[in-house]
């Protein structure tokens, strides 16, 4: 430590905002270079390499075969599949001296798609699986959390190539198995979950997330079976359609002073002529109805409206994930006033729909279903609509799933309750199909010599944010705690005392024995340095065992300390490296 690249801090980065941003930067492990990228420092490019080998591993135990392309890719490919366009403001372009197009890859499979169509063209040469470790690069509008989020950051993207449908289960399921491997090796615990292909397509879509409260994604597990899905991908399980016959008649009424759902709610509660004669009404009872604008990649902007029951609001990201590739934009009000139709807070399905006054496409969550009654906007300001019926009284564009997710909510399989957590996707599996070797004209001949679209996998990790997650899940309020399988160093040896005490060269020794015995040893050489400072600094670094060679020399003893635990013992100089290999 004497002459290693390393400057370890005392206090938090301003910026840091997760305890792995924090501990990372603290620890010299990392230094940030720009906003949304970092620059790997010695220690933390060894956690990083640690973190590629254990994926590479397991990626060649599968038979799967590394090759490596640029990050700087020419417009073509991503054109003919659209995602030139689609990417919208996430894209890196630039232009090189002869004004050709270019870009910094977000992704990369127009780029494997061309190379298999430019070497392969038979069922013979299938299946193929290709990978490779790869810098990416998406213009982010909030970088944050460190690694956990950024505009340059390392991920390790495979895809498989099978002349069908039968082979392409077969290579998903081949990465299924590799990816638990992985994540068990790095001491990442998951969970699997459903989840929407997002600006990929394809179908038959996972996610490997690693539970934390900090993490951006939420999901749903069930509380009795094996069911569990990315709150984007979950699917409502629709009620039972309701004969009309018997329902009153749709009414409008006055309803003044009812800003909230609830004091609605409580208004025809409390009127005699405005109560349900079965039950009680509820938020659920009441319909919400939103309008937002789509903005495309193009530039082109259309409104969409959603209605939801009143008990909940539209959740953004799931919208978004329905809606891609195109952006969320509010109504605004210069919006409301351009459409006379709309009347704000009181929008009802009377002006809704691309045939109604308001020529607004009108998209209802999937619990709305035919002779369900509602309270909803009556289209004019301080009025409402009671018992108004779905498929009688009106009939939207269409369904969508784009309300929130509560905890409580009936499972789609079992119909037990479902319970909500937090995590961070570290891995995305999923079966792309045929789009971009359709779009690309990625084809091959199959047993019979009939020309086939090739079907295609793609399957991605998070390299640099493996790191960040291990961190956040391994550390504690003094440091960081490395697993063994990635840490830096096995071993980290602290000498205490003077230049002219015995302990620094009996820990020098003791170094040199532990490196001969194939244990990887920091060494703590510093002369000048308090122990207190020393001792921090090893809490800091995390690295799994801590032996301290101090006082205890004068009776042929040394300290190991457990990282993790904190369990402490003394063990005789000699019979030092021994323990410790066992």
């Amino acid at each position: 430590m004497s002459t290693l690249f390393l400057r370890t801090l005392r206090e938090d980065p301003a910026d840091a905002e997760v305890a792995s941003h924090r501990l990372l930067v603290r620890g010299g492990y990392i230094r940030r270079a720009a906003p949304g990228g970092f620059t790997w420092l010695p220690l933390g490019f060894i956690v990083f390499r640690n973190v590629e080998r254990v994926i590479r591993e397991e990626m060649d135990r599968e038979g799967f075969q590394e090759v490596h392309f640029p990050a700087l890719l020419p417009r073509e490919p991503y054109e003919a599949t659209g995602r030139w366009t689609d990417y919208g403001d996430n894209l890196f372009r630039l232009k090189d001296r002869k004004g050709a197009d270019f870009l910094l890859a977000p992704t990369h499979e127009e780029m494997f798609t061309l190379l298999v169509k430019d070497l392969y063209s038979s069922y013979k040469d299938l299946p193929l699986v290709i990978y490779q470790i790869q810098n990416k690069f998406r213009d982010e509008a909030r970088p944050r959390a460190g690694l956990l989020r950024g505009r340059e950051f390392t991920m390790k993207d495979s895809y498989s190539f099978d002349i069908d449908e039968a082979g392409l289960e077969a290579s998903y399921q081949k990465h299924r198995v590799a990816y638990q491997r992985t994540f068990d090796r790095l001491a990442l615990p998951y969970v699997i979950v459903s989840a929407m292909s997002g600006a990929l397509g394809g179908s038959a879509s996972e996610e490997f997330l690693v539970p934390m409260p900090i993490g951006e994604d939420s999901y749903v597990r069930c509380t009795t079976c094996v069911y569990a899905a990315n709150t984007e991908a979950v699917q409502v399980a629709p009620p039972a359609t309701i004969a009309f016959e018997g329902l009153p008649a749709a009414e409008v009424v006055d309803t003044p002073d009812t800003p909230t759902i609830q004091t609605l709610v409580d208004l025809f509660n409390a009127r005699e002529d405005l109560r349900r004669d079965d039950r009680e009404w509820t938020a659920a009872d009441t319909l919400k109805n939103l309008v937002v604008k789509l903005k495309y990649p193009d530039g082109s902007i259309v409104p969409l409206a959603i209605g939801v029951p009143g008990d909940r609001d539209v959740d953004m990201k799931r919208l978004e994930a329905q809606v891609s590739p195109a952006e969320i934009e509010p109504f605004s009000e210069d919006d409301f006033t351009k459409n006379p139709y709309l009347a704000k807070g009181y929008i009802g399905p009377g002006a809704l729909g691309e045939d109604k006054p308001a020529g607004i496409r009108f998209l209802v969550d999937p619990r709305i279903v035919a002779g369900t009654r509602w309270i909803t906007g009556a289209d004019a300001p301080g009025r409402h609509v009671k018992d108004l019926v779905m498929g009688r009284d009106f009939t939207p564009d269409g369904i969508i799933e784009a309300a929130e997710v509560h905890g409580g909510d009936p499972c789609p399989r079992c119909g037990s309750p479902l319970e909500i957590a937090r995590g961070i996707e570290m891995g995305h599996i999923f079966q792309v199909g045929r789009m971009y070797a359709e779009a690309l004209g990625l084809t091959g001949l199959d047993e019979n010599g009939k020309t086939r679209v090739v079907s295609m996998g793609s399957y991605g990790i998070g390299v640099s944010r493996a790191v960040a997650a291990i961190a956040e899940m391994n550390c504690d309020d003094k440091g960081l705690v490395w697993p063994r399988e990635v840490a830096p160093a096995d071993v980290h040896i602290v000498a205490t005392g003077k230049a002219t005490d015995p302990q620094l060269p009996a820990a020098e020794a003791l170094a040199q024995e532990c490196e001969a015995a194939g244990l990887r040893v920091l060494f703590d050489d510093r002369v000048g340095v308090s122990p207190g400072v020393k001792f921090n600094d090893a809490e800091l670094l995390g690295m799994p065992t801590i032996v301290v060679v101090g006082r205890g020399l004068v009776d042929g003893v040394v300290e190991v300390k457990d990282r993790r635990t904190g369990e402490r013992t003394d063990v005789p100089l000699a019979d030092v490296v021994a323990h410790l290999r066992g």
